[in-house]
């Protein structure tokens, strides 16, 4: 049985109306397969962050529920499992903010700028621009969200800049200064990559379902160093 499967057929055999009860019953179910049950620790936690980012803004668009696809990638025939764990969420008088402290007691070796953490800002990152924009009232989520998590204002300000359409500041993206040197820089940027290498989001719990972030955080790092390496070449 794939990891979905296990995780929507305990969803489905869950009672309650309240997302702290679907919750419970999946820990109970997993309490056997300690990997299994992070996994879906994360999955229901990166959900329900979803759930509520979108209450916050006001609006849920088709294409950040596209993006909300593009992260989770289910079987068609578990869309409705999926729909009533999101509407769940959306639904719960619990606020975003007992979701994230809860979410941020899986890391506890993280004193700060868990990387577990930071690749749940990034997937709330994607689906709130997906519809071109980041509006004001997501950004300020996610801000918050950052704050609960014990992420510093350089680490978010990082993340952010990977996420801008536009204009964004590839030194920020790779958390250098544009006084520092290029090997500084190219030291920096093998860092980064080996340390948001795909294999590693699977290595520390996250699910293999989660691909699409760390391809696109790759791509975002890859970008950056090539504009800076380009600027340097033309100075």
């Amino acid at each position: 049985m794939s990891f979905w499967e296990k995780l929507l057929n305990a969803i489905g055999n869950t009672a309650g109306n309240a997302l702290s009860a679907v919750v419970e019953a999946i820990r109970t179910v997993f309490e056997g397969d300690p990997e299994t049950r992070r996994k879906v620790a994360f999955s229901v936690a990166i959900i329900a962050l979803s759930a509520k980012m979108a209450k916050a803004d006001g609006i849920v668009s088709e294409k950040e529920v596209e993006a909300f696809r593009e992260i989770f990638e289910f079987p068609q025939d578990q869309a409705k499992n999926v729909a009533r764990l999101y509407n769940l969420a959306r639904q719960d008088v619990a606020g975003y903010e007992a979701y994230a402290e809860r979410l941020s007691t899986l890391c506890v070796t993280c004193a700060a700028n868990c990387p577990v953490l930071e690749d749940v800002l990034d997937g709330l990152f994607h689906i709130a621009k997906a519809d071109g924009l980041i509006h004001e009232k997501e950004l300020n989520f996610l801000r918050h969200i950052g704050e609960i998590f014990q992420m510093s204002e350089t680490r978010f300000e990082q993340i952010a800049a990977r996420h801008v359409s536009s204009g964004g500041d590839p030194y920020k993206v790779l958390g250098v200064s544009p006084s520092d040197d290029f090997p500084t820089i190219r030291r920096r940027y093998h860092g980064l990559v080996s340390e948001h290498h795909p294999d590693r989001l699977i290595s520390r719990g996250v699910p293999k379902e989660f691909h699409v972030i760390a391809n696109e955080r790759m791509a975002a790092l890859n970008a950056a160093y090539e504009a800076i390496e380009k600027e340097r070449r033309a100075a």
